[in-house]
């Protein structure tokens, strides 16, 4: 085990038998049944890619209930709870041209009518620290469920999360089974084993910073770091800088994705960093950032046997503007109407534009998207919580970027409509 991660599960242990100088999470437990919560959430979802350039287009449409029950902690010095987490879903017309992780295929492609995943939980609690073991919703920046499709992705190991020192949370996992969003099998990405370890601190309301790491066996190494400052100013509005980055080595043998080095290459590296900065004012948000790749390969999150949302940077959204030796600049603009009168109304928009990506035959390859989002969640009533929120992406690129790494031309919709139900 690396250095760092026996670091981390030592301050772990140590963290959870200090006393400390704030109130205890488990003292105060109300017991196993009076904190016990569940709940469904009901999605049609669809998601639609109309490719250019000759590619088969892809669309998907289908429904499910996501179910999360979960019991409290047991009272005492150690607590002790359960959960259960899963889906079942089922297709919305024929889908003859499913895809995008949406919904299970057949060996034929043909898409499943039905299907049902999910798994359990055990956990336990002492003072402020809690590990978890079993099927499990990451969201870590180097190992996190994807979630942008009908249902989540799952990560079946252990996970410790301590919070002993007020403002300080640490974190440390091991993960060896992997299923993502469209499979039916527990393991259907074949993940040998990811060790996470972690950092979050709070030093005050304006300042934040992390550290994460990963050793995916057989696959890379990674490390992340972000800080976020957010300044106070005059007429209820602020400003707000963030800076994130991530270091991946590739294992010797290992898969990578750039066409020009060997696949037994032992020396695939790759930085990917971005800043950020936003100016918020009132109802409306103005962001500006830049993001760049460098290293002999370009960032890559499928590789290590996750669901491709491990990208915790700011040009991401159809595309992740990660190719080698990219460059890219992002506009954003949101606004929040609920300032007009239609709170729970939403919209964002933005474009980033991508150059200098490195491929087989062009060094100076291009990209662009102008993304548009629209949400609303209804405010009170029978329907309070649900949402419905509409997404089109309008994509572009290089031939020579699609041919070498990436999809053509897209234009992409996606449509979900979320309605909660609480059990409990």
């Amino acid at each position: 085990m690396p250095k760092a991660q026996k670091l981390t599960l030592a301050v772990l242990i140590q963290a959870a038998l200090i006393t400390t100088a704030y109130a205890s999470e488990q003292s105060e437990a109300k017991g196993f049944v009076e904190d016990a919560e569940g709940s469904v959430l009901f999605r049609t979802g669809y998601l639609s890619r109309d490719k250019k350039n000759g590619a088969a287009d892809t669309s998907s449409a289908a429904q499910t209930a996501m179910v999360k029950i979960e019991s409290g902690y047991t009272q005492g010095i150690v607590g002790f709870g359960v959960g259960v987490i899963g889906d079942g879903s089922f297709k919305l017309g024929e889908n003859n041209h499913a895809g995008n992780q949406m919904i299970p295929l057949h060996n034929d492609g043909s898409a499943y009518d039905h299907w049902a995943r999910g798994g359990g939980i055990v956990k336990a609690r002492i003072s402020n620290t809690e590990v978890r073991y079993g099927t499990q919703v990451l969201d870590l920046p180097v190992l996190a469920s994807n979630t942008a499709r009908l249902v989540p992705e799952y990560f079946e190991g252990v996970l410790a999360t301590s919070r002993e020192i007020n403002g300080l949370e640490l974190t440390a996992g091991k993960f060896t089974k992997d299923q993502m969003s469209d499979q039916v099998t527990t393991d259907g990405n074949e993940l040998d084993r990811a060790v996470v370890w972690g950092a979050k601190y709070k030093f005050n309301d304006q300042l934040n910073a992390s550290y994460f790491g990963l050793d995916s066996k057989n696959a890379l190494e990674r490390h992340y770091v972000n800080a976020n400052y957010k300044q106070a100013l005059a007429n209820n509005s602020s400003l707000t800088y963030d800076f994130s980055g991530y270091h991946t080595e590739w294992d010797e043998g290992a898969s990578a994705s750039s066409s020009k080095l060997p696949v037994t290459s032992s020396d695939r590296s790759n930085n990917i960093w971005a800043f950020s900065g936003a100016y918020h004012q009132g109802a409306h948000n103005v962001m500006l950032a830049y993001q760049q790749s460098t290293g002999n390969t370009g960032y890559a999150y499928g590789e290590n046997a996750d669901g491709f949302q491990s990208i915790y940077l700011p040009n991401s959204y159809l595309s992740d503007f990660n190719g080698r030796g990219e460059k890219s600049v992002q506009v954003q603009y949101s606004l929040d109407f609920a300032n007009y009168g239609v709170p729970g109304l939403s919209w964002t928009s933005a474009y980033v534009y991508g150059w200098d990506i490195d491929t087989a035959t062009d060094n100076n390859a291009k990209e662009s998207e102008l993304f548009n989002q629209v949400k609303y969640t209804v405010q009170s009533g029978f329907a309070k919580d649900a949402s419905l929120r509409l997404r089109y992406s309008h994509y572009r690129n290089d031939d020579a970027y699609a041919n070498d790494y990436y999809m053509p031309d897209t234009n992409e919709w996606r449509i979900w409509l979320d309605i909660p139900v609480k059990f409990f």
